[in-house]
């Protein structure tokens, strides 16, 4: 489930859609049944027919056209269709006909699940699929439906209900919803080849998919363990990519021994309480230490020297550069990292979290052992290096035996990434156009270290 998943018995998740108003192109070619070529969406029961039906009809033919042709290459087998179908539920209505699985229309408020013992996917055409329309545009319905088929993939690859009941340390609910995502990525990198009969999506709209993906994480500070986990944005950006770029057959092969999940519960009370976010000083007096030591020891390690540079804070936002690097710049000197402590970043601080500011600031650091290692610090090429070097950096973080980074800050890492260019930004004030590049980018360090980052 995106929002959730049904086993035996449904329990009501109903989530606020947070996000903003996008302008987002149209991802569906030809929707109109009136038009040569539109979709009829009579297959879908209690249907009124309408634009959001038709949307939705339209990623169900080419989730299923996909499945028809993905199922057997990965599993051995012919996919069938759901047996019992697809349900439009209007939960606007105290009368509207009720799904499977459910006692009434409005248990579906706000949400999509599939049901494996009806073998169905119902979704709320009132309260869910138009508020992600307008949040974050066609590609967020098409994420939705295409996770909830991926449910449908796992039992008919052989996953039942009693099995995974059985067997939860095998089969936790984090996991089973990883595998979901990955599905969901390998569905829309197929759409992006240009494969799908209705649906066609552009690289920037690769950025709303997963931006409508953070909304549906877990409460900050949920562990991974809990009966309900779905995992935080990064485990679930995560998995949508590895499937967007690796494909069903990485997806099938997920398992609890070859998969790490980044969520974690809060380990004190005084950390809960301010939700894992340290002001804006207290972050900059926390982290420059660690930035130093680890930038410096990638520097050092490689024969260079490292010139620790100075945070230097400023009323504005930072000039000692002709280039736009954002609110925090590495200066041309090479002995100083400006930031902005009136404006931009203490409201990115605000808004998204402490390690949005971490996130910014290791990228600066990144340029900064860059030019201590004489390796380039313009174009496309070190852009990517800066955004892996963060990740890499927040990384070596992770790692390490004593926790650092609190619950959500890998969170507030992806979303900065997707919102803004600044982690990505050169020498010169370019940077990666794409959220979606820069998270993968990001992810790189995250994973394989500062060795993928081109300093070798």
């Amino acid at each position: 489930m995106l929002l959730l998943f049904v086993t035996v018995s449904l329990t009501a998740c109903t989530t606020a859609i947070a996000g903003s108003p996008t302008s987002s192109g149209s991802v569906v070619t030809h929707t109109d049944p009136g038009q040569p070529g539109g979709i009829d969406p009579s297959f879908v029961k209690n249907t009124d027919g309408g634009e959001i039906d038709r949307l939705a009809a339209a990623v169900l033919t080419d989730v299923q056209s996909y499945w028809s042709e993905t199922f057997p290459k990965t599993f051995g087998g012919d996919w069938a269709e759901l047996r019992g179908g697809f349900y439009s539920v209007d939960t606007s209505r105290t009368d509207a006909p009720k799904p499977p699985c459910v006692d009434k229309a409005s248990d579906v408020e706000g949400n999509a699940f599939y049901c494996p013992t009806a073998d169905i996917i119902a979704w709320d055409r009132a309260a869910l699929l138009p508020v992600l329309k307008e949040r974050f545009g066609e590609a967020a319905v098409m994420l939705v439906l295409a996770h909830e088929m991926g449910h449908a993939v796992q039992r008919q690859a052989g996953l039942t209900v009693e099995e995974q009941q059985s067997d939860p340390d095998k089969y936790p609910t984090i996991l089973i919803e990883a595998q979901a995502d990955c599905y969901a990525g390998s569905f829309v990198r197929w759409v992006a080849d240009d494969n799908a009969t209705y649906l066609q999506i552009a690289e920037d709209r690769l950025d709303s998919a997963l931006e409508s993906l953070i909304t549906f994480r877990d409460p900050i500070g949920t562990e991974q363990s809990d009966e309900g986990a779905h995992g935080d944005a990064f485990d679930r950006v995560s998995a949508f990519q590895d499937g967007f770029d690796s494909g069903a057959s990485l997806c099938s092969e997920m398992s609890v021994d070859n998969r790490v999940f980044t969520q974690q519960g809060f380990i004190n009370a005084a950390d809960a309480e301010t939700g894992g976010n340290l002001d804006f000083n207290q972050m900059l007096e926390s982290i420059t230490p660690n930035l130093n030591t680890y930038f410096g020891g990638l520097v050092t390690e490689r024969g260079a020297q490292w010139r620790e540079p100075s945070l230097t804070p400023t009323e504005e936002r930072p000039n000692c550069t002709d280039a736009d690097q954002g609110p925090v710049a590495f200066c041309p000197d090479g002995t100083k990292i400006d930031f902005d402590t009136q404006d931009e970043l203490p409201e990115i601080h605000t808004q998204i979290g402490d390690y949005a500011t971490g996130t910014l600031l290791a990228s600066r650091y990144a340029v900064a052992a860059l030019t201590d290692l004489k390796k380039p610090t313009e174009g496309a090429d070190s852009q990517h290096d800066l955004v892996c070097l963060a990740g890499s950096f927040t990384g070596s973080l992770l790692n390490r035996e004593q926790r650092y980074l609190s619950p959500g800050d890998l969170d507030e890492a992806i979303q900065v990434l997707l919102t803004y260019d600044y982690a990505a930004r050169d020498i010169k004030g370019k940077g990666i156009p794409t959220g979606f590049e820069r998270v993968r980018a990001f992810r790189k360090g995250v994973v394989d270290g500062a060795k993928a980052c081109g300093l070798d």
